[in-house]
């Protein structure tokens, strides 16, 4: 049976994978919030969805919609507005009564994890992250290999993400980490909660770069050992082997390269039946995530000791 859905966040870069996600899992979507009107794509999946700029009258809309009772009421919210909004728009789907799915990272804080468990308590309705690394064929594999028996050594891992971004990047939200977390919660989350999905808890953390435009540390989880790296600056994309691609994504696991470069776009879709299914990643289940990078957000710079990576060590800091 086809859900009503709600959205916030439909200007942003990643609203059209939810807009197809919620199209192609046979569901509909009726209601719109985001403080820009440059919502064009809404044209080419529900045109006939209410659009509104102001949080105000789209929660008032909702209300509305919720009072009209079953038929009229929406089932689920899509929030995919800029992250430190998530908290509020998830706090208000839930009081409209609805189920949640929401973009990476849930929220900025561990403690709102807390808090919004709590009124999944007195709603009686789940909130789900969007973390649809999860459901990437290889990362399912590993996860297999590790959960399947004890391995008799902590793996050796190695991740380096450069994702270049412009000038904009930094006058933006998403250059401010009071709003976006920093580059770690921004562009990071989905390795960092893919790392604790497979190797487990995370047993110590280390960070040796933290600045506007890269950051780098170590962390030790119950199986594996990792040593990771972010970019946005573009100049370190001469440091890898694919100096002409746009983008660099390598992910390690002793010594062999774990392919992540397709299937990235695709699994929105796919994480969504999961989540309408009720097999989704709930919130709770996020939360050592969200403390860790909560933790790397907070941490001071270390001097490079003994476990700082080579690719650290060669001048890409």
């Amino acid at each position: 049976m086809s859900k009503r859905f709600a959205l916030t966040g439909a200007a942003g870069y990643i609203a059209p994978r939810h807009l197809r996600a919620i199209q192609d899992t046979g569901n509909e979507l009726v209601a719109i919030l985001d403080p820009h009107d440059s919502v064009g794509i809404i044209d080419s999946y529900f045109p006939e969805a209410r659009f509104f700029k102001e949080p105000e009258r789209f929660d008032r809309h909702l209300e509305k919609l919720r009072r009209k009772g079953k038929g009229s009421s929406i089932d689920w919210m899509t929030v995919c507005s800029p992250n430190y909004l998530h908290d509020a728009h998830i706090r208000m789907a839930l009081r409209v009564g609805a189920d949640v799915i929401c973009e990476k990272p849930l929220v900025l804080n561990p403690w709102n994890i807390d808090a919004i468990n709590e009124l999944e308590t007195e709603t009686g309705k789940n909130v789900y992250c969007l973390l649809q690394l999860r459901n990437h064929p290889e990362v399912s594999k590993l996860r297999e290999m590790y959960h399947s028996s004890e391995p008799e050594r902590k793996a050796e891992i190695s991740v380096t993400y450069i994702a270049p971004r412009g000038v904009w990047y930094l006058s933006s939200w998403k250059g401010d980490p009071e709003r976006s977390g920093g580059l770690a919660s921004n562009i990071g989350v989905h390795f960092f909660d893919m790392l604790l999905w497979i190797f487990g808890k995370v047993i110590d953390s280390h960070v040796y770069v933290s600045k506007a435009t890269k950051s780098a540390g170590y962390i030790e989880l119950e199986r594996a050992q990792v040593h990771w790296y972010l970019s946005i600056d573009r100049e370190d994309l001469a440091f890898t082997v694919s100096k002409d691609s746009d983008t660099y994504r390598s992910m390690t696991v002793n010594g062999e390269e774990v392919d992540l470069s397709g299937g990235f776009k695709d699994l929105h879709t796919a994480t969504y039946r999961a989540i309408l299914e009720g097999t989704g990643t709930r919130c709770t289940e996020c939360r050592d995530t969200i403390q860790l990078l909560h933790d790397i957000r907070n941490a001071e710079p270390e001097s490079l000791d003994s476990n700082g990576s080579d690719f650290i060590r060669k001048g890409m800091c």
